[in-house]
């Protein structure tokens, strides 16, 4: 394939998305700025919903960065030929995005100094503490994965590097679908199956995110995925949010097994405002239904814009089930004393409720900045847009494989 589009052109496209990203991740770089200064008042998290919109936007982040690592994966580790010209792009919208997720984290906790205490004082027996080694190993595998996909003397240990990489970014999901699994302070957690949960929600996740970007840059270099690469990604992406679909519904139904959590349940599916909303109508219908219509019917799959569109509404659905997990959890009340009513001055026993506001949404969205500025600049500055050979892989067989 060849870029046809003008060099200057180029160039002044790649600035006005870089300082479009900048803008974006100095705004939320105030936003958190002014919630530190004003304290958390200004936000709308309270005592009880004490991880709010930010930490949806982050969780995010951190999920797909680990997810859209899977592209390479394939390639690297299962030997999918096609996918291999995708793995630097791959490696870098990983680092990219975990670093942002990381970085809304550290600035909503506020005092991000206070990190170096959990760097220099391990609690083996806190998943938090894992996930403080979980993640700066994460960005050493990928970086010396990249290293040996881009140096020529090192091509010949890609192979162990991207296993590697694809070992540890599982135990990376699992630590951090762990954190909500091993928490035991909230009715709607504690659950075994959201470790793999989280696990097969990062390969949806992730692939999404990777083919809006593929189809981005494609659009500005004037090129055009080929139809059957196209198909086996969008045909892989449908995999992906049914199985993400199967264990949330596992999900939902070991807790409605237990009698502790059906008043949980009815709360977060039925009667509990905006939750069932988000949930039925952001998460199952715009986030699995319509993207698997627009994947696996043929006159959908056909449109011009429909793969393009799936990926983006299974991204809408992650936010949506993202929040009815995260802040959906904290507001119903924690069962302490089970048969017995709860009453005090400190809300025991009370619904909460929660709203976000102008600050949070910008701290989110500057992550998203930090992980947009990052990866233009990082495949404007090492070329790491994915080009294919057709006619070698169609005479290799690599095209069908």
């Amino acid at each position: 394939m060849q870029l046809a589009q003008n060099p200057r052109a180029e160039e002044r496209n790649f600035y006005l998305l870089a300082v479009l990203g900048g803008l974006v991740t100095v705004i939320g770089l105030a936003a958190a700025l002014y919630m530190e200064h004003a304290g958390h008042v200004v936000t709308g998290m309270n005592n009880q919903v004490v991880w709010g919109m930010p930490h949806v936007f982050a969780i995010f982040l951190i999920v797909a960065a680990s997810g859209v690592l899977n592209v390479a994966s394939i390639g690297s580790v299962f030997g999918k030929v096609v996918y291999k010209s995708r793995a630097p792009l791959s490696g870098l919208l990983a680092l990219a995005m975990l670093a942002a997720g990381l970085a809304i984290i550290m600035l909503d906790l506020g005092r991000a100094d206070r990190l170096i205490v959990a760097m220099t004082h391990f609690n083996p027996t806190s998943m938090f503490g894992w996930n403080v080694i979980l993640y700066p190993g994460f960005f050493a595998i990928v970086g010396i994965y990249l290293w040996t996909l881009m140096d020529r003397k090192m091509n010949p240990y890609y192979k162990p590097a991207g296993l590697a990489a694809f070992i540890w970014r599982l135990l990376l999901t699992t630590g951090t679908g762990s954190i909500f699994g091993f928490l035991v302070a909230r009715q709607a957690y504690q659950s075994a199956v959201i470790a793999p949960m989280f696990i097969i929600m990062s390969f949806a996740w992730g692939l999404a995110v990777f083919m809006i970007v593929q189809k981005a840059m494609y659009a500005w270099n004037d090129m055009t995925l080929h139809p059957q690469i196209r198909s086996r990604m969008k045909n892989l992406l449908g995999t992906f949010v049914a199985a993400v679909f199967y264990f949330v519904m596992v999900y939902h139904l070991t807790n409605l097994y237990f009698a502790k959590q059906t008043a949980f349940e009815q709360f977060i599916l039925l009667s509990g405002g905006i939750f069932p909303l988000l949930f039925w109508g952001g998460y199952v219908v715009l986030g699995t239904l319509v993207p698997l219509l627009l994947i696996y019917v043929p006159n959908l799959a056909s449109l011009r814009g429909s793969v393009f569109f799936a990926a983006a509404l299974v991204i809408l659905g992650a936010f949506c089930l993202l929040f009815v997990f995260i802040i959906g959890g904290q507001v119903f009340p924690l069962e302490i004393f089970p048969g017995m009513e709860v009453s005090s001055s400190f809300f025991d026993g009370k619904i909460d409720s929660y709203a976000p506001t102008l600050p949070e949404i910008l701290l989110g969205l500057g992550g998203i900045g930090i992980a947009f500025t990052a990866t233009a600049v990082g495949v404007r500055v090492l070329k790491f847009l994915p080009q294919d050979d057709i006619a070698k892989l169609e005479s290799a067989g690599h095209m069908l494989d």
